[in-house]
């Protein structure tokens, strides 16, 4: 058989060790010597065939007995290409691609494994792809704590681009703080006067909005003001609004994506912002807004949290002692904006302190 003429197959190798095409693949994947199935002996001999083959041109035949490719993967559980997502994920798969140069590993975007958009990758069978690479980065808003759940049963090094949870172990991830940022925009509020604050955010248990909402009760709490919070409200019909003057509110907190429609929502209804209600925004929307405003609130470190995944990443394939640094938390920049104003009583002076 000449390499020349067509591409050398494991049963090539097989042949020319002498051996079953199952011990070539346990000497390619490092479990035959791991688990003392294979001799040195025989190991050598695969090795011998491999190079005499020309096999080991397949990235699998790089891992030559637990080697590896220098190769990580990069899966997104949304489109990260088409015009419709905006410019949300560019920063994190920035932050990945400046980290690996900087690693001297390649990456490789895993495009076909999910088909539908959000489907499981386990459910597809996707997860055996991902060992292609020696690890992978996982981001996207709607990931699936099944497929978590198995590459924790895998031992399979990866990481998310954002704080996940899943049964069976702790998820590697780099996240946002966002519960800390959360609770600095409030208290910030608190020093302009506010006193009546309250947290308008999606209706979901995904990690990022339980966060916020977390930081938003702990500052709450803290100035001994009752926590008030809105899932998913509907903004079209003004009637929100209404409560919410109705009520006194003179601040809201509102997650990324739905402090744009407050906003218009609350200029609809003949109220200045922030001159009758300040809005916070708590992160950069995922979805483009074209409105050109300075908004108050905090941005979300997303280029920091891609170099930091592909970090955790490589950590897994380098041990050391203890796991706590595959889980990281970075900080957010919290930024003044336009759309938070002080707050005084109708008397013109400050707003009193205490309960709401």
């Amino acid at each position: 058989m000449s390499p020349r003429t067509r591409r050398a197959t494991q049963a090539d190798v097989a042949r020319l060790a002498g051996v079953s095409q199952t011990t070539v693949s346990m000497v390619l994947t490092g479990t035959g010597t791991a688990q003392r199935r294979v001799s040195d002996e025989v190991r050598e001999r695969v090795l011998r065939a491999i190079e005499v083959t020309g096999y080991a041109a397949n990235p699998f035949a790089q891992r030559l007995a637990g080697g590896r490719t220098s190769i990580i993967g990069v899966y997104t559980y949304e489109s990260v290409f088409p015009h419709s997502a905006g410019d949300f994920y560019h920063p994190f798969l920035e932050g990945v691609e400046n980290e690996a140069e900087r690693a001297g590993v390649d990456l490789l975007m895993f495009t076909s494994l999910s088909g539908a958009e959000g489907r499981r990758l386990q459910a597809s069978g996707g997860l055996g792809r991902l060992h292609v690479a020696d690890g992978c980065v996982l981001l996207g808003r709607h990931s699936h704590t099944e497929d978590l759940a198995e590459l924790l049963k895998q031992d399979f090094p990866f990481s998310f681009v954002g704080r996940r949870e899943a049964p069976g172990g702790k998820v590697p991830y780099a996240g946002a703080a966002y519960d800390l940022a959360t609770q600095q925009v409030v208290e910030n509020l608190l020093v302009l006067g506010h006193r009546r604050i309250v947290l308008i955010s999606e209706y979901t248990d995904h990690e990022s909005v339980k966060d916020r909402a977390r930081g938003y009760r702990r500052a709450m709490a803290r100035a001994g003001l009752q926590p008030v919070t809105f899932d998913e409200p509907d903004l079209g019909s003004g009637e929100l609004l209404d409560a919410l003057r109705h009520a006194g509110v003179t601040a809201a907190l509102a997650s990324s994506d739905l402090a744009a429609p407050l906003r218009r929502a609350a200029l609809a209804r003949g109220l200045d912002v922030p001159g009758d209600l300040s809005i916070a925004r708590l992160g950069d929307p995922e979805h483009p807004d074209t409105e050109d405003v300075d908004w108050s609130g905090f941005l979300i470190p997303r280029q920091e949290m891609g170099a930091e995944a592909l970090r955790v990443v490589l950590r897994q394939l380098t041990p050391i002692e203890g796991d706590e640094d595959l889980q990281v938390l970075i900080p957010c920049a919290v930024v003044p904006g336009t759309t938070v104003a002080r707050h005084t009583s109708p008397a013109g002076r400050p707003a009193p302190s205490g309960k709401a």
